[in-house]
């Protein structure tokens, strides 16, 4: 292979682990986010139902706010084995292909170029120890306008896969 052909094939795979690297990092990015929720039922009936949802998923109440009138829930979320098995996988592909470029541009070195693979799992023990935290969920409630509104409406400030899944648990609607 000439010379020309080597180097574009290494700049190439040093981008594709540029784009691995900020995959691997994304898997433990924060990704609260914001809903307003509307339900036809009383804040007195709902309330009940938000507080067993959240309990039966780990969550703990640690604080209520009735002044403002709002709800601080707290759990821990556990990292996934599946993705820290994938992400460790990913970067093993990676490394040996870095390896095999390395080695075709300095034969002299291959074997060391193979010993890059050790430094896969960092990724997967990465991602453990940074995705496995403490979440939290706030839940505001706004007061009726009126007292012939039907309507609740709640703002969840949480991790967006949590918002999805308390949409589905309760009938609910989001509030455009």
């Amino acid at each position: 292979m000439d010379t020309a052909t080597l180097s574009s094939t290494f700049l190439l795979t040093l981008l594709l682990l540029v784009g691995l690297f900020f995959f691997i990092r994304a898997a433990t990015k924060d990704r609260t986010q914001t809903a307003q929720l509307i339900s036809e039922q009383d804040e007195a009936v709902f309330m009940p139902q938000l507080q067993t949802y959240f309990l039966s998923r780990a969550y703990r109440v640690i604080e209520i706010d009735q002044v403002q009138n709002r709800v601080v829930f707290e759990g821990y979320v556990q990292p996934s084995i599946f993705l820290a098995v994938f992400l460790t996988f990913l970067a093993a592909v990676g490394l040996v292909c870095l390896s095999l470029v390395l080695s075709f541009l300095f034969p002299q070195l291959s074997p060391i170029f193979l010993g890059l693979l050790i430094l896969s799992p960092v990724s997967g023990m990465l991602y453990w120890q940074k995705a496995g935290r403490i979440e939290t969920v706030l839940l505001q409630f706004e007061p009726k306008s009126s007292p012939q509104e039907s309507l609740s409406r709640i703002t969840v400030t949480a991790h967006r896969d949590e918002l999805a899944e308390l949409q589905k648990a309760l009938p609910w609607k989001p509030s455009y």
